[in-house]
C-alpha cells in the first residue's frame, strides 16, 4: 500500500491585496466612523446596513471601465457551478446595494429616503501601494430628491464631516461640477447625437486622466492619441482643434477666472487699498476669505466668473444652460448657509466619475502636502466623492428615480490624518494587575472588576506568574500605563503598590540619579483607593 503523502502545513500569510488590522488601527477607525455617523444623523439621514453579497445581476455594469458585468467583483455561482445557477459577488461599493434596497422597498420607505452606511467593500482589481481589494467606504445618499438642494445638502454634510473628524478648513476643499456642463460643451463642441457615442467615451475617458497625464497629455487623447514612455500608443477621439478648444474651455473655467480676476484687482489697486493684497492668482481666494462680500457684490468672485465662463461654454445648449443653474443654486443655497469658497467651491476641472453621474458632481480634496515613500513633497489628494445618479435605480423599476451621494473613503482618512499627526497609530493598553500568588487570583480578579466597573481599562495577567519580569515585560508590551502589584505583605496591610509604567520607562531613558529618587515610579497606597489613585497616575500623562 501506498504510502499517504503528508499534507503540507498552510502558509501563515494574508492573501494578496489583503491586510490585517491591529489595536489602535482599529479603534481609530471605529472612532473616525462614529465620529461621521454623528454628522450624518444631525442631517436626518437614518443607518442601513446591508448584505456583504449581492446578485451579480443587480450589481449590473458598475465600475465605469469594466465592461463585463462579472469582472472586477468578487463572484460565485450559488449553485456549485451548473449553467443556470445565480452568481453571486461581494459587494464592490455601497451604491449598488442601496439602488437594489431602494426598489425592493419602494412602498415601505419614506421618499425621500435618506440612508447613510459603513462598511468594507470588495474589488477584484489589480493591487498596488495603499491600493487594496478589501477597503472601508461610509456613504450618505439621498433617494426621491429631485431638487438640487439634496446636492447642495450633501456637499454641506461633507465639510462638516471632514472637519468633525479632524481637518480644519484650510486643510480641504469641496470641488463641486456638472455633468450636465459638459454634455453641453460636447454638443457645443459638435458631438452629440447616436453616432458620436463612441468619440464621447473617448472624450470622457480622455478627461477623466487629467490628474493623470496633465491637460498636454490629455490634448494628445482628445486629438489624433498619445504615445507612452513605453510606447504604447492609445488611440485619440480624433478631434479639430476648435472642438479641442471648446472642452479646455470648459475645463479651465475656474483658472480662467481666477486670473481674470486677479488681473481686475490689480488694475483697480490705486483706487482701493484693500486689494493691494491681490498680486497673484493664488492671492484671489485669501482676499475673498478676507473681505467676503464686502462691497464686491458676491461672497465667491472667482465662483462668479466662473459660471459666467461656463455659461458662454455651453451657449446654445439648453442641456449646458440648465447645468450651469443648477451649479448657481447650489453655490446660492451654500452660501446662504455659511459655506464660503475657503470650504467649497464651483470647479469645472472635477472630472473623476463623469461618465457615471448624471448631474452634479462633488469631490473633496486634503490641501496639505505630505511626503512620499521617495522624500518628495506632494499634496494628499482627493477622500471622498460623489454626485446625482438618477439612472441607477431605473434599472430596477423602470422608472427614473433622483438620487444623489457621497462616498468617504475612511482608510485614505486615517492616513491623512496619521501623516498631519493627529492620530499616531498607537492605542494606550490596559493597567495590569499582576499575580504574586496564583491561590489568590480571586483578589486579582476583584482589583481589575473595580478598575473596569470605573471605566477603566484592566486585565489581570493570565501566564505563568512564576517569573515576575516576564509579567512587566507582558506590560510593557501591552503599553501599560500602570502595573498594579499586590504580594501576600501587600495584603495583609490592606495596601497595593501602584507601578507607573510610563514614568517608569522615561525615567529609565533620561533622568539623572537625583531625579530617579525624587520621582519614584512606584507608590503604595490603599486597596480602598485603589481606582482613584490609578485614575490620577494616568490622567497625569494626559
Amino acid at each position: 500500500m501506498a504510502k499517504q503523502k503528508k499534507q503540507p502545513r498552510p502558509k501563515a500569510e494574508t492573501p494578496k491585496g489583503f491586510r490585517d488590522y491591529f489595536g489602535a488601527e482599529v479603534t481609530e477607525r471605529q472612532e473616525m466612523l462614529r465620529q461621521i455617523a454623528e454628522v450624518y444623523d444631525r442631517y436626518g439621514f437614518d443607518p442601513l446596513e446591508t448584505s456583504a453579497v449581492e446578485t451579480v445581476e443587480a450589481l449590473g455594469k458598475f465600475l465605469p471601465d469594466v465592461d463585463r458585468p462579472n469582472a472586477g467583483v468578487f463572484a460565485f455561482q450559488e449553485d456549485g457551478g451548473s449553467d443556470d445557477g445565480t452568481w453571486l459577488a461581494l459587494r464592490y461599493d455601497m451604491t449598488a446595494p442601496l439602488a437594489r434596497v431602494a426598489a425592493q422597498f419602494r412602498n415601505d420607505l419614506p421618499n425621500p429616503y435618506r440612508r447613510y452606511t459603513m462598511g468594507p467593500v470588495w474589488r477584484n482589481e489589480k493591487p498596488g501601494p495603499g491600493r487594496f481589494r478589501q477597503f472601508y467606504q461610509c456613504d450618505a445618499d439621498t433617494v426621491g430628491a429631485a431638487s438640487v438642494a439634496a446636492d447642495a445638502e450633501i456637499c454641506a454634510m461633507l465639510a462638516d464631516t471632514l472637519e468633525a473628524v479632524g481637518i480644519p478648513r484650510g486643510d480641504y476643499i469641496v470641488r463641486v461640477n456638472n455633468r450636465k456642463v459638459l454634455n453641453g460643451v460636447l454638443e457645443v463642441a459638435g458631438l452629440s447625437g447616436d453616432d458620436k457615442e463612441h468619440e464621447r467615451g473617448i472624450v470622457l475617458r480622455a478627461i477623466d486622466k487629467l490628474d493623470k497625464f496633465g491637460p498636454d497629455g490629455v490634448r494628445l487623447l482628445l486629438g489624433e492619441g498619445r504615445m507612452d514612455e513605453s510606447g504604447d500608443f492609445t488611440k485619440g477621439a480624433g478631434l479639430r482643434a476648435e472642438q479641442v478648444e471648446a472642452i479646455f474651455q470648459f475645463l479651465n473655467a475656474r483658472a480662467t477666472a481666477s486670473d481674470d480676476i486677479a488681473g481686475r484687482f490689480k488694475a483697480i489697486a490705486e483706487d482701493d487699498d484693500r486689494v493691494n493684497v491681490v498680486s497673484s492668482v493664488g492671492q484671489v481666494l485669501d482676499f475673498e476669505r478676507e473681505n467676503g462680500d464686502d462691497g464686491f457684490g458676491t461672497s465667491s468672485l472667482v465662483s462668479a466668473v466662473t459660471l459666467r465662463n461656463l455659461e458662454l461654454a455651453v451657449a446654445g445648449s439648453v442641456e449646458g444652460t440648465e447645468g450651469v443653474n443648477e451649479l448657481r443654486q447650489i453655490a446660492d443655497l451654500l452660501a446662504a448657509q455659511g459655506y464660503g469658497p475657503d470650504r467649497i467651491v464651483i470647479d469645472p476641472s472635477v472630472v473623476r466619475g463623469l461618465g457615471y453621474y448624471t448631474g452634479p458632481v462633488y469631490e473633496a480634496e486634503l490641501t496639505f502636502e505630505i511626503t512620499d515613500e521617495k522624500g518628495r513633497p506632494r499634496q494628499f489628494g482627493s477622500v471622498a466623492g460623489g454626485g446625482r445618479y438618477d439612472d441607477l435605480v431605473k434599472r430596477f423599476t423602470g422608472q427614473e428615480v433622483p438620487a444623489t451621494g457621497v462616498s468617504i473613503g475612511v482608510d485614505r482618512l486615517l492616513a491623512a490624518l496619521r501623516a498631519k499627526g493627529r492620530i499616531h497609530g498607537t492605542r494606550q493598553g490596559p493597567v495590569i494587575v499582576t499575580v504574586m500568588d496564583r491561590d489568590r487570583m480571586a483578589d486579582y480578579q476583584a482589583m481589575a472588576s473595580d478598575l473596569r466597573a470605573a471605566g477603566i481599562r484592566a486585565e489581570v495577567y493570565l501566564g505563568n506568574p512564576k517569573n515576575f519580569g516576564n509579567q512587566l515585560k507582558y506590560a510593557d508590551k501591552r503599553e501599560s500605563p500602570v502595573a498594579v502589584i499586590q504580594g501576600s505583605d501587600e495584603k495583609d496591610r490592606g495596601v497595593v503598590q501602584l507601578k507607573d509604567l510610563i514614568l517608569g520607562a522615561k525615567l529609565a531613558q533620561d533622568a539623572t540619579l537625583e531625579e530617579w529618587k525624587s520621582q519614584p515610579a512606584q507608590t503604595e497606597v490603599s486597596r480602598a483607593d485603589l481606582v482613584q489613585e490609578v485614575r490620577a497616575m494616568m490622567e497625569r500623562h494626559g
